[in-house]
């Protein structure tokens, strides 16, 4: 059994928050539901949940304040958020759990699915990247991006991503200096979370910084050359959106 709290100042969310658990993921018990940071905190703290599904905007101590009042995080947290899509591609930037409002269903079964399979408990600095990332949502390009290994979580300079290639279920992030992360996410999330106008997607097993292509051969169908003297082909169905692309860039 997994226990929880909820804490949104909206009642119609609380409510329609707990008859979603209670329809799609009866494993999740609810401990508490909470309209206000305050309750929020007395109740994390009487009855050590699993999870908090955490509503951000709230008055006198929003989401991040909240958090910042526990010395030791011994609980994830998913945040649930009406943000628009330059804001969630900073908690993707972040490797953070969100649920965009109104819940999906189906997305609040994968959740609880991705809580049951690692059991994990988000770390400061993740949100460190996420308030930093927020703050410049939609404006520029994120700075640095969490990327989740076998082994827990690296931060990385998105500037240092030369590709990331798909490898079944996983991803191999390559960076520059040699370095090589196997990302436990496919190649579609991390172009998900890597979208803009630094980034494209060349081929169905590639994605690409343009900013580290150090030759294009126009011979064979067309081919990059990368910083790393990587060869990657470009499908002949992206090849014309890469030289718009490119053109501009």
């Amino acid at each position: 059994m997994i226990r929880c709290v909820l804490l949104d100042d909206e009642k119609n969310a609380l409510e329609m928050m707990e008859w979603l658990l209670k329809t799609y993921c009866p494993q999740v018990q609810i401990a508490a539901m909470c309209s206000s940071a305050e309750e929020g905190i007395n109740a994390i703290n009487e009855y050590k949940p699993d999870i908090v599904f955490l509503d951000i905007e709230m008055p006198k101590m929003n989401g991040f304040d909240m958090l910042e009042k526990f010395d030791t995080l011994f609980f994830d947290v998913v945040f649930c958020t009406a943000y628009d899509q330059f804001a969630i591609k900073a908690f993707k930037y972040a490797a953070l759990n969100y649920l965009l409002k109104p819940v999906d269903p189906e997305d609040l079964i994968a959740t609880v699915k991705r809580f049951e399979e690692k059991r994990t408990v988000p770390t400061r600095q993740q949100f460190e990247l996420l308030l930093q990332n927020m703050q410049h949502t939609g404006k520029t390009v994120p700075q640095r991006i969490a990327l989740t290994s076998g082994d827990g979580l690296i931060f990385v300079p998105v500037a240092d991503i030369i590709y990331c290639e798909a490898e079944s279920n996983y991803t191999n992030v390559v960076l520059t200096g040699g370095k090589k992360i196997l990302v436990s996410k496919v190649l579609k999330d991390i172009d998900e979370a890597l979208s803009g106008p630094d980034f494209f997607r060349v081929h169905s097993s590639y994605l690409i910084n343009l900013n580290r292509i150090k030759k294009f051969v126009r011979g064979d169908g067309g081919y990059l050359v990368m910083d790393d003297d990587t060869p990657i082909n470009i499908s002949r169905s992206r090849r014309q959106e890469f030289m718009d692309s490119f053109s501009k860039f």
